[in-house]
């Protein structure tokens, strides 16, 4: 196999030219304005110190750029990977040391890591399959609402805890208000929902092109925070609001922690260890249909196992450097793809942009609120909750709504990890119970063609002679039982009938259980004076039945087409 199908970057490096670069590095200075501010605010969102933030979005995206296949894709810190560490390491550290909960979070990123290049390299990407879009609608929507209820606290000076709705309200109360905390937060969450707007109006009557409007009306999260910067200075606030404060200055240490220093008991390892393979698996979930989304776009390939790989190492490349499990952003990866990246070179220049910020900027930091941190979340965690995607899927199946408001619910209720459990859970009940109760038709002939339709649905020809039936599923144990059944009422209904024919166009998989169940529909039917017919039967499912004595034995023929069948037997 190839070298550059490990390493994508030997591919596109091949053709990189002055005009891949300035598109590059253009996206990567619009992207950098927007990561410096959220780095910060997811980090203090998965509970940590802000300057891990930070840490997060350095080496990771160097690394994703050498194996990552997305030039749009944007990975650093992730809401939804920020609450469901906040998540873990809350349940795995009720006593909430911060040395414990440092240690817990290199944890989660390295476990993280090692399970997407499992997934990668093993090529397990199908295990992502278990999760369901109203699963992860229901998830991602409910995770949005947590979120923005977590940073109530942050908002108001109140002290907020918890990881689900119950816990955060249950001893809530209005009587500690920062009166300055709050002013200030929600003039932030003003000027980020109006401002945009108002600087993308402006643009376009200054006569800047549509591309320099829109990429200008991105920039809002760090005009506020410059703003928020002067009013605490110019006001002497930082003695009564909460603000980020003193951040390291410099690059991170690249170490691992020494665990054998830490009392940690078996259990707390495991919880640590289930939680992170939850975190990788939605955010390897979302990552890979937001790269699929924009390569789309563009009519390029995504490879699914070398975006797990790619993720996997930027974690690692996170826990190395004292971090947190990272994923993709949604947001900031619709701004690079509308800033032009084309190759994950973008996200490498934006890694050394911030490297330079965290070594030469990270003074000006100390005065930023935390008040105006949190609505950068809430502005940024809205579009999350997908409405339209709801009101589709509960338009279409009611079923599939039943398993995203469960999951909704126990998000809400439980918390993140208990609402995605709950709903992988229920999707694959639902399958089963679909799969296991499979649509079976008696078909007739359409009169003067060769096609054969459900009787319930059109107007069709009978033979009192042929029981034709048609079952519009793969035959296994769970559903195997119901064609017996089937088949032992119709034989009740059509007492004149000598043939049955089963259409197998629909089947496309038949399993031992399956087969033995075929067997005794045969046996059934040999008892009843009616030959059993097969029809339409795929390849495969032929070569599968060859390799018994099924066709053998079988009382009746095995007919290439319906029709053929009908003429024969008619």
């Amino acid at each position: 196999m190839r070298l550059d199908s490990f390493l994508p970057f030997l591919r596109w490096g091949r053709v990189y030219n002055r005009e891949t670069f300035v598109r590059d590095a253009v996206a990567a200075l619009i992207i950098t304005m927007m990561m410096i501010p959220q780095s910060l605010a997811y980090a203090l969102l998965a509970g940590l110190p802000p300057q891990l933030g930070l840490y997060a979005s350095m080496l990771p995206l160097l690394l994703y750029a050498l194996v990552g296949s997305s030039g749009a894709l944007s990975v650093g810190p992730f809401a939804i990977s920020s609450i469901m560490t906040a998540t873990a390491l809350s349940v795995a550290f009720p006593e909430s040391r911060t040395e414990d909960y440092l240690v817990g979070a290199v944890v989660l990123a390295l476990s993280s890591g090692i399970m997407l290049l499992m997934f990668g390299l093993l090529r397990l990407g199908f295990l992502s399959n278990f999760l369901s879009f109203p699963v992860i609608t229901g998830f991602i929507s409910a995770s949005a609402v947590v979120i923005a209820a977590s940073q109530i606290g942050n908002l108001t000076g109140l002290e907020v805890s918890g990881g689900n709705l119950l816990a955060m309200f249950s001893d809530l109360g209005l009587h500690g208000i920062n009166l300055y905390t709050l002013g200030l937060g929600v003039v932030a969450v003003l000027m980020l929902y109006f401002l945009p707007g108002g600087i993308k109006k402006l643009s376009t009557f200054l006569r800047f092109t549509a591309f320099w409007a829109d990429i200008l009306s991105k920039s809002t999260p760090i005009l506020v925070m410059c703003l928020s910067v002067l009013v605490v200075v110019q006001f002497d606030l930082q003695q009564k609001i909460a603000v980020v404060g003193v951040i390291p200055q410099g690059l991170p240490a690249l170490h691992l922690p020494d665990f054998n220093a830490l009392d940690w008991s078996a259990e707390r390892w495991q919880g640590l260890i289930g939680s992170a393979a939850l975190i990788s698996l939605i955010g390897y979930v979302s990552a890979l249909s937001v790269a699929q989304s924009f390569a789309a776009k563009r009519r390029q390939r995504i490879n699914p196992n070398q975006e797990a790989i790619g993720l996997g190492l930027a974690n690692l490349a996170s826990g190395v450097s004292g971090a947190f499990p990272i994923s993709a952003s949604m947001s900031r990866s619709a701004v690079s793809f509308k800033a032009g990246a084309q190759t994950p070179a973008a996200g490498a220049f934006a890694a050394l942009a911030i490297g330079l910020s965290t070594v030469f900027m990270t003074p000006l930091l100390y005065y930023v609120p935390i008040a105006s941190l949190a609505a950068m979340i809430l502005m940024a965690i809205i579009s999350l909750v997908d409405v339209a995607a709801i009101k589709r899927v509960w338009s279409y199946n009611r079923s599939d709504f039943a398993a995203l408001t469960l999951t909704a619910l126990v998000t809400l209720i439980q918390g993140v990890e208990f609402g995605l459990i709950s709903g992988v859970i229920l999707s694959i009940m639902l399958y089963l119970y679909r799969s296991s109760t499979p649509h079976i038709a008696v078909i007739g002939k359409i009169p003067g063609t060769e096609h054969f339709r459900n009787r319930l649905r059109h107007k069709v020809e009978l033979s009192d002679k042929i029981i034709s039936m048609r079952i519009d599923a793969s035959l296994y144990f769970a559903n195997a039982r119901v064609l017996e059944d089937e088949v032992n009422s119709l034989i009740a209904q059509y007492p004149e009938a000598n043939h049955m024919v089963l259409q197998c166009s629909s089947i496309s998989d038949i399993d031992t259980s399956a087969l033995e169940s075929l067997r005794s529909v045969d046996r059934h039917l040999r008892d009843a004076g009616i030959q059993f017919h097969l029809s339409e039967v795929k390849g495969p499912v032929m070569d599968q039945l060859l390799r018994s004595d099924f066709i053998a034995t079988l009382s009746g023929k095995v007919f290439i087409s319906h029709y053929l069948a009908w003429e024969e037997l008619s």
